[in-house]
């Protein structure tokens, strides 16, 4: 019996599936909490995978 075969997931090259960190800005908010900011990949666009792109054959040419 044939199993089905899933789709494999691409993990983007530039942040190895880790698309959005913390930064910490360094210092302290007069609260005592820790100041940060939110960074996405800019490649994935904050989602860990990218789109691979094939040519196509269109009339015989790629």
């Amino acid at each position: 019996m044939a199993q089905p075969t899933t789709a494999t997931v691409r993990v983007c090259s530039n942040c190895d599936g880790f698309p959005t960190v913390c930064v910490t800005l360094g210092g302290r908010d007069r609260h005592g909490n820790l100041r940060t900011i939110t960074v996405h990949c800019p490649a994935c666009h904050g989602t860990g995978t990218r789109l691979v792109r094939t040519a196509q054959l269109v009339g015989g040419r790629a």
